[in-house]
């Protein structure tokens, strides 16, 4: 790493990802390479380099209009000054100083990465070191130009993203870039275009409509780029588009354009971006997203239930539906232990002693009427820990229902606003967790709850969104409110997992309507989805892993007593290989339903300590809402453990392509459902498994252990 008259000369990295800093022809500092080391890399492109922060303000826009996140003044004029590199544990850390010297704005680009992972994070702090505020309305966290190298990869380019909506999480899309970044004219007297493709979110669910991710991909050599932005609202976007004949990416929080951002930065002011991160991987998608799950884990908050993983019951989903009660809990309680279950979820309801569950929520305290005697609900909890398991409670923290009394009680700043009005939607206020009475409720809540009833889990909800965000005074945009709340929510988080370490929380909003990094970087799991129907759970279970990682995704399994063996069995394979919500009308199954749930709780503890360093992959690609055969594999060092489903509407035979197998003899056990009739194959020559599944839905959960190399078919 060398300065030369000012201008960058930086590389850095490890073994798994080399970046390179260096400057364009008038000096400013350009990102001229980010690969795995290795591989072979041409000069990029001239005018392909791009900024390595993108600004605007009000009064310092762009030099060329677009809806486009980069090209801005400030951005361009940005100024190197100097770098530094330190290592904090496993990672690697490389902070890049700019400076403009026109408004008197500094930036620290800052890159980290974990040692041996294909991944690069990336943040921003800006400074006002000069005499003026300054308007920010828009800041990129990271920026990558250069993606491509020649026109022949730009048009094998697909790009990728996740349609995510209640119900129907993880629809991952593929698109030909060249359909959103077509061929322009030689002729016109620009190189740059305008347009480009684009995902943005919007409000408190920051995955609702898109998860903050997205991809790239090499239709022809497998080279792919996934990103993600970590923020637990709406106010992200992230676009990639061509420039000077390259593909180039910008990765944000919330903007001036999509939100309705700004920020008024003060002289000696700070403002720091969303921490972002991008994978690559060289052999195909599941590379990439084998680098996303490891780097996921680096990043996450160390906690003992990620070495534990113990099996869930919760009695929501097709089971009590927010109506428990004691009489109604025992047998559900009685039949989770018998199943294997280590903890016992109280789901919605618990508080409700009238009013409704939905608009009531507030106080948290256990209702009188549904948990009557003397000991209320301290019975249920007490049979729980007879039972060995650990009982929870669903809360949803950020609320407060329009008929609680905190409604009344709490001070008028301590909800989001706009305008001086207060924000209501849909029976609730939301709370604003900057606020320090917003803050001291929930503690209040959370210390009782663990202290008082000694509660071990807190399935966390959100249910509503409130719009573009919450003004605490008249200069702040809605937008900017609702970022500083994101962020007093992620240090609430913080705090109670500090003040109780063994403490299990849950994230969920709607199912799967907050899947982020931000988040999940904290909360030990995660709820995937609210979709009741067994068979449309199927692939989002199986595309779960793309979102979250599989220690953490949270898949319900919840037989009926109306249900064949073979759906009682459908639902429970779906499980499995995550996190098993164990749900449904346990003690009114038949004898032979409740030994396949007992089978299925065997099987997955047999497994599970491998689901903390498996890395997943999609022998049948990532699923389509209507695919009728499914595939997710977990691997690791020495297995492979693939959950198959098939849904009607396909053959009785299905093949999946293992390529890291190929030439190896492989042992196939089925590990459940012992008695389904599945089938299976394997060629080691064309590394494709076959797989008979005689009826539709079924589904199975496969361990494939590799023995020596070989030629031929077995």
């Amino acid at each position: 790493m060398t300065e030369t008259e000012g201008r960058p000369d930086v590389r850095w990295g490890h073994d798994a990802l080399r970046l390179e800093i260096g400057a364009d022809p008038d000096g400013r500092p350009r990102l001229h390479r980010l690969a795995v080391p290795g591989r072979p890399c041409q000069e990029p492109r001239p005018g392909s380099p791009l900024p390595l922060v993108e600004v605007s303000t009000t009064d310092h826009g762009f030099h060329w209009s677009s809806h486009r996140a980069i090209d801005t003044d400030i951005g361009a004029r940005l100024r190197y000054r100097e770098h530094e590199v330190a290592r904090d544990g496993v990672w690697h850390e490389l902070t890049v100083m700019l400076h403009d010297p026109e408004t008197g704005l500094a930036a620290d680009v800052v890159y980290r990465s974990p040692d041996g992972v294909a991944a690069l994070r990336g943040q921003v702090v800006l400074r006002n070191e000069g005499t003026r505020p300054m308007a920010l309305e828009s800041v990129t966290s990271l920026v990558v130009g250069g993606l491509t190298q020649d026109d022949t990869q730009l048009d094998a380019a697909d790009l990728l993203w996740a349609e995510n909506d209640w119900l129907a999480e993880y629809r991952w899309q593929r698109r030909a870039m060249r359909l959103t970044s077509p061929v322009l004219s030689g002729s016109v007297h620009c190189f740059n275009g305008k347009g480009g493709f684009s995902r943005a979110g919007q409000g408190t669910w920051s995955s609702g409509g898109h998860l903050p991710m997205g991809g790239l991909t090499d239709r022809r050599t497998g080279r792919t780029v996934l990103w993600q932005i970590e923020t637990n609202g709406g106010g992200w976007h992230w676009e990639c588009g061509e420039r000077a004949d390259a593909a180039y990416l910008a990765l944000s929080g919330p903007s001036a354009e999509r939100h309705g951002w700004s920020h008024l930065l003060e002289p000696g002011g700070t403002f720091r971006t969303v921490p972002v991160a991008l994978t690559l991987g060289d052999d195909g998608i599941d590379d990439a997203f084998a680098a996303l799950t490891r780097y996921r884990r680096a990043i996450r908050r160390p906690h003992p239930d990620h070495r534990r993983l113990p099996v869930i019951f919760n009695d929501y989903m097709n089971c009590l539906m927010g109506d428990p009660t004691t009489a109604a809990l025992i047998p559900h309680v009685d039949a989770a232990a018998e199943a294997g279950a280590e903890y016992f979820v109280i789901d919605a309801g618990w508080y409700d002693d009238g009013g409704g569950w939905w608009a009531a929520v507030g106080a948290w305290q256990p209702s009188a009427s549904r948990f009557p005697g003397e000991r209320g609900i301290q019975e249920v909890l007490d049979r729980i820990r007879a039972h060995g398991m650990v009982p929870g409670l669903w809360l949803e923290p950020e609320v407060i229902g329009v008929h609680s009394p905190l409604a009344d009680s709490l001070p008028e700043a301590a909800f989001f606003r706009r305008g001086g009005i207060r924000v209501m939607e849909n029976g609730r206020y939301h709370l604003d967790l900057r606020h320090p009475a917003a803050r001291a409720h929930l503690d209040e809540t959370v210390d009782r709850l663990v202290g008082d009833l000694g509660i071990g889990y807190l399935k966390l909800d959100h249910n509503i969104d409130p719009g573009p965000g919450t003004s605490s005074h008249p200069r702040e945009a809605a937008a900017d409110g609702l970022l500083g709340h994101n962020r007093a929510h992620l240090d609430w988080l913080d705090g109670v997992l500090d003040r109780h370490p063994d403490l299990v929380l849950e994230n969920c909003a709607s199912g799967g309507m907050r899947t982020d990094y931000a988040l999940l970087s904290r909360v030990q799991l995660h709820s995937t989805s609210d979709q009741q129907n067994l068979r449309l759970y199927a692939p989002i279970a199986a595309s779960a892993p793309t979102a979250v990682t599989p220690e953490q995704g949270a898949v319900w399994a919840y037989p009926r007593p109306e249900d064949t063996l073979d759906e009682v069995a459908f639902t429970m394979a779906g499980a499995l290989l995550g996190r098993i919500h164990l749900s449904g009308q346990l003690p009114a199954l038949s004898p032979e339903a409740r030994a396949l749930v007992h089978e299925a709780v065997a099987a997955h503890k047999a497994v599970r300590a491998e689901l903390a360093t498996a890395l997943p992959a999609w022998p049948l690609g990532l699923p389509a809402w209507d695919d009728p055969w499914i595939a997710l594999a977990l691997e690791t060092s020495t297995a492979v453990h693939v959950t198959v489903w098939r849904r009607p509407g396909g053959e009785a035979t299905a093949g999946l392509p293992l390529p890291r197998l190929r030439g190896t003899t492989v042992r196939v056990e089925t590990l459940y459902p012992a008695a389904g009739g599945a089938g299976t194959r394997w060629n080691a020559d064309t590394a494709v498994l076959a797989v008979t599944l005689p009826t539709a839905p079924s589904a199975v959960l496969l361990r494939l252990t590799p023995g020596p190399a070989r030629t031929g078919s077995g």
